[in-house]
């Protein structure tokens, strides 16, 4: 295996000693803190030299790998003017590979120069590495059409049976034969970790006595939080080299838009404490950009915080092995002084990165700034997770009006979205994320229900496009449970028969709920936590099978968007529309506002499939052309009891059900 190539920050072990190097354009002095095996008492502290371009460093000699540290800086401190140096303030390198313990939030990290005293006992000391051996570079397993499988590290594995106790809410848990087992079953492609990252909890949630359950508030891009990764970087590489082993591949969610130190009242860490006015967007009148809605926003366009993001992507890549990237609020990474350009300098730098150009890039395409919504502006190669979809899909199982033709385009791709992308769809089709109410929720609670965050409910998105089935929450009621749960079968239905990547929440399919809950972040308790002991396990069949349909048939996994015209080396249309009588829908029928009946007929290398929607609430008799030679067969069993009319090419199809036909040779002697 050839050496990880080394970037110019950070700390680099040396044939006789260490390196340290940090940017700063602003500070007039940066010191190092050296620290004791424990990291609680500082041993030494030294001078960085500086040069004209803002780079400060120093070489220790004697120190190896595995010393403590961290930096101070000073400069002016007028907070009004963007200028927070203060030698108190012991900060952690941004460029810091691994930290000897999390990120607790205390307010003397918020203390004004001269009043808060030391930081130090306060904060994780940085970890100086061994430089590692690069992963071999193979091409990702995940491949655009396939299964992404979202997960929380800690709230996927805490509550599992089959997994030993220390290893339960760490990533090496993921590594766990009865993990793969289960990722195999459901045709995973890929797994997308919310971010595992070191992370910091916001300021009020402490009082509260809640923490961040999901890792969105980072503080250093690069260096694994000790509470999930216990075993560092070698517990990510290693996890990964099973996964892979197993045709699953990984792919990181990272957080490039905004960090932990958040607004005025925020604490110094790290980057605020080192270049405030460098490394984070100001306005004009010199107050903190809030296009994120944390308060801060990361200053992409600038080359030094560009470096460190390529910086931190190719860590990834090279030390874990990881198959891409999932950049959360992607916007940010592609805003200028004039607003967002899908040929910004960083995501340029991106696509032409020889180590990261094969990689796969997902784009959250959009922020709260302005002009932030890009959903289909990222181009290629960058996948962007599709909320259009998400809510047509909701909307038209809902039962809204209007909404056959919608289901159509979300089903075939999104060309209305992606059809100036040379052909191919980029979409990342979704019912529910980690963002939202779990898709069981979905189905049971018209209302969001966030008491527990302790917000008084004001907290989380008030639109869900939900809808409860007759009662709100919680019932023992069978006959609403049942309509529930046929309910969940015809989303996932619809989600594993759409065109495009799709992306499944774990737990959603075996009908996970956070009691309504739309906005979890803060709840790392049972109402995260998946219940491996109580799942619905007919629901999770139903989803095993879908997934092995999905598998099996690339039609349903093509990623080119459809003609309506058969291949060059075939008869059959790629696509058909029809309605429930067999026939191609009218105008008239498209538009008709009580329409939720649709037929997608798709040709496949051994004939054609049929995706029979039944939205309305009553059955229908769904009618197929028959060919000579061939017979309709149902291919996902239990689908909602559909069944072939005795003597006909019809099919009876209960009310709410998504069923699917192939085509089969027929027995000799049988039309």
């Amino acid at each position: 295996m050839m050496r990880s190539e080394r970037p110019r920050f950070g700390a680099t072990v040396t044939h006789n000693g260490v390196r340290f190097s940090v940017w700063s354009g602003s500070a007039t002095r940066i010191w190092l803190s050296l620290f004791d095996a424990s990291g609680d008492r500082e041993t030494d502290r030294l001078e960085l030299e500086t040069t004209d371009k803002g780079m400060h460093s120093l070489v220790v000699p004697g120190l190896s790998a595995r010393a403590r540290y961290g930096f101070r800086a000073d400069g002016d401190y007028d907070p009004a003017r963007g200028l927070w140096f203060d030698p108190d303030k012991l900060l952690v390198d941004p460029y810091a590979t691994a930290i000897d313990r999390p990120y607790l939030y205390d307010p003397r990290l918020v203390a004004r120069r001269g009043e808060g005293g030391d930081t130090a006992p306060l904060m994780p000391k940085a970890i100086v590495q061994a430089p590692l051996d690069s992963v071999a570079a193979n091409e990702p397993v995940f491949k655009p059409g396939g299964l992404i499988y979202e997960l929380n590290v800690r709230a996927f594995t805490k509550l599992h049976p089959e997994i030993p106790q220390a290893q339960r809410g760490t990533v090496a848990a993921l590594a766990h034969p009865a993990i793969i087992a289960h990722l195999q079953k459901l045709g995973a492609s890929a797994i997308e970790l919310m971010p595992v990252t070191a992370w910091i909890d916001e300021r009020h949630l402490p009082p509260l006595g809640l923490s961040n359950a999901w890792g969105y508030n980072p503080v250093t891009f690069m260096a694994l939080d000790p509470r999930l990764a216990p075993g560092g970087l070698t517990e990510l590489r290693d996890a990964v080299a099973t996964l892979r082993s197993a045709g699953i591949g990984v792919i990181l969610d990272l957080v490039f838009n905004h960090t932990g130190e958040s607004d005025w009242f925020g604490p110094t860490l790290s980057l605020r404490g080192l270049d405030n006015l460098a490394y984070y967007r100001h306005a004009p009148d010199g107050s903190l950009v809030n296009d994120t809605g944390t308060g801060n926003t990361i200053a992409t366009q600038r080359p030094v915080m560009r470096e460190m993001i390529l910086d931190t992507l190719r860590h990834f890549v090279q030390n874990a092995g990881v198959d891409g990237f999932r950049f959360d609020l992607a916007t940010v990474l592609g805003r200028g002084d004039s607003g967002f350009s899908p040929d910004a300098p960083l995501l340029c730098e991106i696509r032409a990165d020889p180590l990261l150009a094969d990689r796969v890039l997902i784009a959250e395409p959009w922020d709260i700034g302005p002009d932030g919504y890009q959903l289909g502006n990222f181009g290629k190669p960058f996948l962007e997770w599709n909320d259009r979809y998400r809510d047509d899909i909701r909307r038209f199982w809902r039962g809204d009006r209007g909404m056959a033709g919608a289901l159509a385009t979300r089903f075939a791709g999104s060309s209305d979205v992606f059809g100036n992308n040379a052909g191919e769809t980029r979409t990342v089709n979704f019912i529910a994320a980690h963002d939202g109410m779990t898709l069981a929720d979905t189905v049971a609670y018209e209302r969001k229900h966030n008491d527990a965050n302790g917000e008084e409910n004001r907290d989380g998105h008030n639109e869900n496009l939900s809808w409860n089935n007759g009662v709100e929450g919680e019932t023992s009621d069978p006959n609403v449970g049942e309509a529930r749960r046929g309910d969940l079968k015809a989303q996932l239905a619809t989600l594993f028969a759409s065109r495009g990547s799709i992306m499944l929440t774990a737990g959603d399919e075996f009908g996970r709920t956070q009691k309504g809950n739309n906005n979890a972040y803060a709840q790392d308790n049972e109402i995260t936590w998946l219940d491996w002991t109580n799942p619905d396990l007919g629901l999770e069949q139903h989803v095993y099978a879908l997934a092995a349909l999905r598998k099996s048939m690339p039609a349903l996994t093509n990623i080119a968007f459809l003609t309506g015209k058969p291949a060059a080396s075939g008869e059959i249309p790629d696509v058909e529309w029809l309605s429930e009588t067999g026939v191609p829908l009218t105008e008239a029928e498209w538009n008709d506002p009580n329409r939720h009946r649709l037929t997608m007929q798709l040709a496949t290398t051994e004939g054609r499939i049929a995706v029979l929607v039944n939205g309305d609430r009553r059955a229908t008799v769904f009618s197929l052309s028959q060919r000579n030679g061939y017979v309709w067969v149902l291919v996902v069993p239990d689908e909602g009891g559909a069944e072939l009319l005795a003597g006909e090419s019809a099919w009876r199809v209960p009310g709410r059900t998504v069923a699917f036909l192939a085509e089969r040779k027929a027995a000799a002697g049988v039309d």
